[in-house]
């Protein structure tokens, strides 16, 4: 699946992932390939990315939205 982080300046990330976990505002949570459409509120706290080759990156946001759609998961983060 591929994945857009997007802050207000920039575009902090965009590439092909297998595994998004997200701080939701009821706890975190985790995105895998083919899930179910969603949008859903964040809170402050990391995003954690796993790359197709296994590498885990870690995003820190403060807040925003994400949405996932078709293997598509877009981060509106503050």
């Amino acid at each position: 699946m591929n994945i857009q982080i997007i802050t207000p300046d920039k575009t902090v990330y965009e590439g092909a992932v297998t595994l998004v976990q997200l701080p939701g505002l009821d706890g975190s949570f985790e995105i895998l390939n083919n899930h179910a459409p969603i949008i859903s509120a964040l809170k402050a706290g990391a995003v954690k990315v796993k790359t197709t080759d296994e590498t885990l990156l870690f995003f820190d946001i403060s807040g925003g939205v994400v949405e996932v759609l078709n293997n598509k998961v877009l981060v509106l983060a503050e």
